[in-house]
């Protein structure tokens, strides 16, 4: 059975995105994103909905062929190409780039892929992972908590029917006073 991880980066109000969408206040470390390169190497399947694959898949599939890449960047857009993805859409007709399109119930579709053999499952879009957590698939939630406070956008966290019990795991610091923690859920 496969594991299914929350991982984003977060404002201190928790909140993924400001509002418009705006992610500046997230630019990464070196350190942080060989955190999250790390991660993408390592995960055996990504979760994206639409919003996510459309702002992944616009940038990563090509990066390392633009002019003056870091050899971490190259790392990164090889290890994200390689990953398999699914992406959760109602509204796109076709995907690429190692991926595959689900346009049904993502909960049912989530569950099925959780029963699977296979390496660990990460999510990484806030509406999905609502429906995941709702249905209480998610495992574990990897928080990257940066210091700023962003006043609104779009929110790590959803409404939840009680409270879910987590156990802390993992503590680790970031250049610029970033700070991950990792929960595990207690079933």
């Amino acid at each position: 059975m496969r594991r299914l991880s929350y991982a984003m980066n977060v404002s201190l109000d928790g909140y993924i995105a400001a509002p418009g969408d705006d992610l500046a206040w997230s630019v990464p470390s070196d350190e942080l994103f060989q955190f999250w390169s790390d991660r993408v190497g390592e995960t055996g399947l990504a979760l994206y909905g639409r919003r996510l694959w459309e702002a992944m898949s616009s940038h990563w599939p090509t990066a390392d062929e633009q002019p003056g890449v870091t050899p971490a960047h190259v790392e990164f857009a090889q290890r994200w190409r390689a990953m398999p993805k699914v992406v959760f859409s109602s509204t796109i007709d076709a995907v690429d780039w190692n991926a595959r399109l689900v346009t049904g119930d993502a909960v049912t579709e989530i569950a099925r892929l959780k029963a699977e053999d296979g390496g660990p499952m990460d999510i990484g879009a806030a509406t999905l992972a609502a429906a995941a957590m709702q249905a209480g698939l998610v495992d574990e939630y990897v928080v990257v908590t940066h210091p700023v406070l962003v006043g609104g956008g779009t929110s790590y966290f959803t409404a939840l029917d009680g409270p879910v019990p987590l156990r802390l795991v993992e503590t680790r610091t970031f250049p610029g006073g970033v700070v991950l923690h990792r929960y595990e859920t207690e079933r």
